[in-house]
């Protein structure tokens, strides 16, 4: 008998407000809870949550908040520095956003008396994706509707800038070779960048559009995953530049994907919100079909736990979280 594959969130978290976005911390903190960061209106929340898949003495989700910055305009995405501490003395709190005013904001707390910002001006148009360098943390990339990628240093100098043929949707680093970067574009084009040649070395092509989100496999750097149309669609970068796998998944226009931060095999995509909710499905290569579909009422922001097979989403004035096996 197939199992059904809807479910319920496994577990939820209420906030104070609609959340636009969700990102787990991808790197060691040295704590055993992990980091948690999502957005809203005008604020950003920090705070760690630890599931019972991990600490056999909890029940269900612990989740406590470390500090809310204001933000005082829409958060529209989240990413983490590597230099983020929970172990360190005082600890340190780093992490930048993108927001509806076309800027970036750095921010820095030690949880107490310290917490300050600044802000990274440039970009002319929507920011669609950000992120740090995994090593050092010392550079920071953005790709925007205004057709570039730009490379920032943490005084929010504009160190490098790539024009784009069309609007840049996702930008990711490589995690050991830092001088290379991915930035996938809206017409369906995926280019590798050199960032110490300053110039493109390699191409993918998706041949759909519009390309919404992509995201390089850190488990397997060979292996790039996007959404484009109604598709996912799958590159294995050494056989290619054509997608070797893809599938029909979202009637409403596929929105975002994520690669498993554990499992090269294992993604996560979501749909735009249609006329009823936003659906979100879990899919491993080796299955035909999804092998978890969720459905959010109002669903926004993507992110896998940095150790579990656990997905977080966004909604209406609450966290949802979704575990399947591996």
């Amino acid at each position: 008998m197939k199992q059904d594959a809807t479910r319920n969130a496994a577990y939820t978290v209420d906030c104070e407000d609609y959340v636009h976005v969700v990102e787990f911390n991808p790197f060691e903190s040295g704590d055993s809870g992990n980091l948690i960061a999502y957005g809203g209106n005008n604020y950003v929340v920090v705070g760690t949550c630890t599931f019972q898949e991990e600490e056999a003495d909890i029940e269900g989700i612990q989740y406590k908040t470390l500090r809310t910055f204001h933000h005082g305009v829409r958060v529209d995405g989240i990413a983490w520095s590597p230099e983020t501490r929970l172990d360190s003395l005082p600890p340190v709190i780093k992490f930048c956003t993108s927001a509806a005013d076309l800027k970036i904001r750095l921010f820095t707390s030690d949880l107490q008396d310290k917490n300050e910002y600044k802000v990274l001006e440039g970009h002319s148009d929507f920011i669609n994706g950000l992120v740090f360098d995994p090593k050092e943390g010392q550079e920071i990339a953005s790709v925007s509707d205004d057709h570039t990628c730009r490379i920032w240093n943490l005084e929010g100098i504009q160190i490098a800038h790539f024009v784009l043929h069309s609007p840049g949707m996702s930008v990711c680093w490589h995690p050991e070779e830092t001088f290379k970067l991915m930035v996938a574009e809206k017409n369906g084009t995926i280019r590798f960048y050199d960032l110490l040649a300053q110039q493109a070395i390699l191409s993918l092509e998706s041949e759909q559009m519009p390309l919404m989100s992509a995201h390089w496999c850190l488990k397997n750097t060979f292996r790039v995953g996007a959404v484009a149309g109604n598709d996912w669609l799958i590159w294995d970068i050494t056989r290619s530049s054509y997608p070797q796998d893809k599938r029909p998944v979202h009637m409403d226009r596929a929105c975002l994907f994520r690669w498993s931060t554990i499992n090269e095999n294992l993604f996560a995509t979501t749909g735009y919100p249609g006329k009823m909710a936003s659906q979100f499905q879990i899919h491993h290569l080796g299955h035909p079909q999804p092998i978890l579909i969720g459905s959010v009422a109002v669903g926004s922001g993507l992110s896998w736990h940095r150790t579990l097979p656990l997905c977080a989403i966004g909604g209406d004035h609450k966290l949802l979280f979704w575990v399947t096996e591996m």
